[in-house]
């Protein structure tokens, strides 16, 4: 069982930035598929960014302005968010899979984090 933890989160204005970070607890951590999700009030849950061995991808409402990377010596992967927006506020969640991905349907993925919350006044 793989345990993730998320961190960073917290209250920024439009158009300031916050970096999320996602621990693990598995060694091979650097071989798996990372995902990061976010979760609106009385929203579906929604793919944002995901790295893997093959590449990165992202959603389109965030890209240019978020960038996931992963720190191998920490066994981290990051989420970097620049210019946040409003619309930008949720829950996010990191998420994983031993496999080759990257992956945007969370249904690939069957470990989580318990998120962590980011919120963005206008």
């Amino acid at each position: 069982q793989v345990q993730l933890a998320e961190s960073g989160g917290g209250l920024v204005q439009t158009g300031g930035s916050l970096r999320l970070s996602c621990a693990a607890s598995e060694r091979t951590f650097s071989s798996y598929s990372v995902g990061w999700f976010r979760q609106a009030p009385g929203a579906e849950r929604e793919f944002v960014a995901s790295i893997s061995r093959i590449g990165r991808i992202y959603a389109d409402s965030v890209k240019g302005r978020f960038t996931i990377s992963r720190d191998n010596a920490k066994n981290t992967v990051d989420l970097q968010m620049n210019s946040l927006k409003p619309e930008d506020t949720a829950v996010y969640y990191c998420a994983c899979a031993a496999d080759l991905g990257p992956y945007s349907d969370y249904r690939r993925y069957p470990y989580w984090g318990q998120g962590t919350q980011v919120t963005v006044s206008s």
